[in-house]
């Protein structure tokens, strides 16, 4: 069996970023199809581990030329398919029991104060790298955790007998000098290579560790599928079904809303948030969704639509997904009252679902305090435009924290209270949404920067981060330009212009490391829940909302410093 090699990007400067290999799928959409594909295809031919190396080569090889993928993509495949089909066994093995093998590379060398020892790195916790999070994770989890490389070191740790599963981060390389020893002691192993195609600086995808290294058979919902789930909720706002869920629109006001809640150009990230927190808090996670459910989703989206047409007034905004915004198509009076019905639908829409009456009253509370908080955050926007003045990063980041984050609050405590939450799961929940919120904005505000992105905040000459930003780093000329974006005396064909000041200052880096930052903060706060199913859920929807970029792999061929069979006996004892 292989030994599992896990990988991680830490939070590295981009000039840090090499070229990619050619041998892994370049688009993160590519890559999940294809782990998917190989999902479908273990669960087809239910391949029994352990797999020989001829036989995981040759299961490779069928993979590839039955799905058509290109035959670079070999390795990667079997890397693929020998974790899949141990992730079974994986699950049922405790976290005690369990190893997390990290390479030495993932430190940024230059800068890295830990010194090394027989048992590998002392991480001495600086926070440059990955390795300081993922080792605090999995040791509060209950994993040994070694960062060194080296087939000797596999071997040794198989022969101390205490370790029943390997999650592991190499190279292609030391994957392939590790097999023959997983493989002959049958130990269940799953493996993420690294990203970058060299031994010094390397990041890993921390998304993949983070599933890897929680992936336990008490999380009922490892096994969901997150795009089916979706594909389920997009359905809910079909025509016919609206009908079922809110009731037959009669009057024309009734017609022009339910168009709107149906319009496909939104992404309805919220209706979806909302059934991933129900599906969590089930014994069964392949229980159908009730139709309560579907009235809370609906709701959600209802409350969200609402504050798009409201938005759209205040805003003075023309297009929305790419045609007429409400107002535009009929005028700013029956606009305001079809966003009005929308609010009116999403409360009466809570009330009928057949949740306890406590329950019921609690929900009908959050979202009334959701909808509260909503309407300062975008006061404090529309206050501003009246005075137009330069804003600071946190006071822009303060707006998004009551414009955006409590869209996502309800719509996860509205899920979860349907499912049963107790107060402690809902303390968790509203760390989270508002990291998530934050970050979800700020990725919006890195849209921006692309010439013509649609409705964007750097031509509209709203707050945005950028900007602030660049306000606070700018000098000169160039920071009097921005001044008069902020203040509204800038012209808006100067929009492109900006745009290159905004990156010449730095701020679209900072944009997207305070990016990360809140990621990383919305990650932390799961820590807190005790229910395996809804923290593995709520990670996996931060990878679902943020794809990320794998860059390529290591091609090192053993890592150095490996330590001695002695001192890894110890540490995985």
């Amino acid at each position: 069996m292989q030994i599992p090699v896990l990988n991680l990007p830490p939070a590295v400067p981009p000039e840090r970023v090499r070229p990619p290999q050619a041998n892994i799928p370049q688009s993160r959409a590519a890559r999940e199809q294809m782990k998917r594909r190989i999902e479908a295809y273990v669960e087809r031919v239910k391949p029994v581990p352990p797999l020989g190396l001829q036989e995981l080569r040759k299961h490779s090889d069928q993979f590839i030329e039955q799905e058509n993928f290109d035959g670079a993509f070999r390795d990667y495949a079997a890397i693929l398919l020998n974790s899949e089909v141990w992730k079974e066994t994986l699950a049922t093995v405790p976290f005690e029991r369990r190893l997390l093998l990290l390479p030495k590379c993932l430190r940024i060398e230059d800068k890295c104060p830990a010194p090394f020892d027989d048992f590998g790195l002392l991480c001495k916790q600086c926070g440059l790298c990955s390795i300081q999070d993922l080792q605090a994770e999995a040791e509060r989890l209950g994993y040994a955790v070694l960062v060194a490389e080296g087939s000797a070191l596999v071997m040794a740790i198989i022969q101390t007998g205490k370790i029943d599963a390997i999650v592991g981060v190499s190279c292609l390389s030391v994957l392939e000098k590790a097999f023959p020893y997983m493989e002959s002691a049958a130990i269940p192993g799953v493996a993420i290579p690294l990203l970058q195609d060299d031994c010094k600086d390397t990041t890993i995808d921390l998304d993949w560790v983070w599933d890897v290294i929680h992936l336990t058979s008490d999380d009922r919902t490892h096994r969901l599928d997150l795009d089916t789930l979706r594909g389920e909720v997009d359905a809910w706002f079909e025509p016919a079904m609206l009908d079922t869920i809110v009731g037959p629109a009669k009057s024309q006001t009734e017609k022009i809303a339910r168009d709107w809640l149906a319009k496909k150009g939104g992404k309805r990230w919220r209706p979806f948030l909302a059934a991933c927190a129900y599906k969590a808090m089930q014994e069964d996670p392949t229980t159908p969704l009730p139709a309560g459910l579907r009235k809370l989703a609906v709701a959600v989206e209802c409350f969200h639509k609402a504050s798009l047409v409201h938005d759209d007034i205040e805003d003075a905004d023309e297009l929305r997904y790419g045609e007429k915004t409400l107002h535009a198509q009929y005028g700013v009076p029956l606009a305001l009252n079809v966003g009005d019905l929308l609010l009116g639908d999403g409360y009466r829409l809570i009330a009928e679902c057949n949740a306890p009456a406590e329950a019921k009253a609690e929900m009908i509370r959050v979202a009334a305090i959701g909808h509260r908080t909503l309407c300062l955050g975008q006061g404090a926007e529309l206050c501003w435009a009246r005075a137009p003045m330069p804003l600071t990063s946190l006071q822009v980041l303060d707006i998004f924290r009551n414009k955006t984050a409590p869209a996502f609050e309800v719509a996860l405590r509205l899920g979860a209270l349907y499912g049963g939450a107790d107060d402690d799961v809902a303390d968790v929940l509203v760390k989270y949404s508002e990291a998530l919120g934050i970050a979800y904005q700020i990725r919006d505000d890195l849209d921006d920067l692309t010439a013509g992105h649609a409705g964007d905040d750097v031509s509209a000459q709203r707050p945005s981060l950028p900007l602030a930003l660049a306000h606070e780093r700018t000098k000169g000329d160039k920071h009097a330009l921005i001044e008069a974006v902020w203040t509204r005396q800038s012209m808006p064909k100067m929009a492109d212009q900006i745009r290159e000041i905004v990156r010449e200052a730095g701020s679209e880096d900072r944009c997207r490391g305070l990016l990360d930052s809140y990621k990383e903060q919305a990650i932390r706060s799961l820590a807190e829940l005790d229910n395996p199913s809804l923290k593995g859920l709520l990670r996996r929807v931060i990878t679902k909302i943020f794809s990320m970029e794998v860059k390529g792999w290591c091609s090192e061929f053993e890592a150095r410093n490996a330590p001695g069979r002695e001192a890894v006996a110890q540490v995985a004892g």
